[in-house]
């Protein structure tokens, strides 16, 4: 077949411009972390892959996919909590990964089924005290199962029944003890709140600070945000008042989310998406999160962050599979209504 120069020319160049431009990943993330941002631009860097970023809260961006569906522009979704992940994968929007170097890494607790997800980091939900209140002998043996007792009467602060993170703590206990009796633990616990929840998990640690509680959930990670000094001098300071107690110690350890990432089902770059997620539970990647979110590693390879190595890093975590968060997700909601969680 005779094809004349400059159309040859053309095809030439129309070809080297597809590739250019396929030589990317489209990223939609809920992580509203500057320090990402050096994260893609290192993986860029390393790979020569572009990676292009829409940050939007992470409902937004699920009901963006589901618009789009197959039409998505996303190659990947990064969001927090195991039961947003299992909510994209729930509506078929996922495709399996498929790398060793992942299956490797990454616990399979912290997949989602046909590893359509993974965690990229941990981060512990965890009970938080006054060093001037309590010993860490007086709290050894508590757990969540016992945060109900009598003895916590008016004394414990954590966030509404909207708050995700508080609604798969509850669906994990579904998950393990069933609905009756989640929903007596759940009652007594309500019973025992110091006030009516408000703020984010930053606010219910300074309660503990300021002694208008004397003990609260929130997740670990934000104690690491507030000693950096990356909040303030006010939070710095009574990020110092408190300490990190990993609950059900003896029971069936800490409880542990996620944040993490699927590939898109329409993805049209699979395969730089595969090396993307490579690259992110990399010890180079890890290295960099855990000092600059201070959230736990999920490479085993990688230590935690100085700020919250200090309260210790050997603490039992919970077997439960973090895809258990979603499933039970819609009992958990229902439950919390019922037993007056506001």
């Amino acid at each position: 077949m005779f094809i004349n120069k400059p159309i040859l020319i053309c095809l030439i160049f129309l070809s080297s411009v597809n590739s250019i431009f396929a030589n990317e990943v489209n990223i939609y993330t809920s992580r509203h972390y500057d320090s990402d941002v050096k994260l893609y631009q290192d993986f860029t860097n390393q790979t020569g892959i572009k990676v292009n970023i829409i940050s939007a809260k992470g409902n937004a961006l699920i009901e963006r996919l589901k618009s789009e569906g197959e039409n998505t522009p996303a190659d990947i979704f990064i969001t927090v909590d195991a039961g947003n992940l299992w909510k994209v994968q729930n509506y078929g929007l996922f495709r399996p990964i498929i790398s060793d170097r992942i299956n490797l890494i990454v616990p399979k607790k912290y997949r989602g089924v046909n590893n359509e997800w993974i965690a990229l980091a941990k981060r512990a939900r965890v009970i938080f005290y006054n060093k001037q209140s309590y010993l860490d002998e007086d709290l050894k043996n508590l757990s969540y199962e016992t945060l109900n007792s009598k003895k916590w009467k008016n004394k414990l602060a954590i966030r509404s029944s909207n708050n995700l993170y508080n609604q798969s703590l509850v669906a994990s206990l579904i998950a393990r003890y069933g609905e009756d009796y989640t929903e007596k633990w759940a009652k007594g616990l309500v019973e025992n709140f110091a006030r009516k929840p408000q703020g984010n998990d930053r606010a219910q640690i300074i309660a503990v600070a300021n002694n208008e509680a004397d003990l609260a959930i929130a997740n670990s990670y934000y104690l690491g945000l507030m000693l950096s000094g990356k909040k303030g001098d006010k939070q710095l300071n009574a990020g110092k008042k408190v300490k990190i107690l990993f609950p059900s110690q003896n029971k069936h350890g800490a409880h542990i989310n996620i944040s993490g990432a699927g590939i898109m089902k329409s993805s049209k770059n699979y395969d730089n998406a595969i090396k993307f997620l490579e690259f992110m539970v990399s010890e180079k990647a890890q290295k960099h999160l855990v000092e600059n979110t201070y959230e736990y590693p999920i490479n085993s390879k990688v230590k935690p962050s100085t700020l919250i190595s200090q309260f210790g890093t050997d603490f039992k975590e919970d077997s439960i599979k973090v895809s258990n968060f979603g499933k039970y997700n819609a009992a958990a909601l229902k439950l919390m209504d019922r037993v007056g969680w506001q």
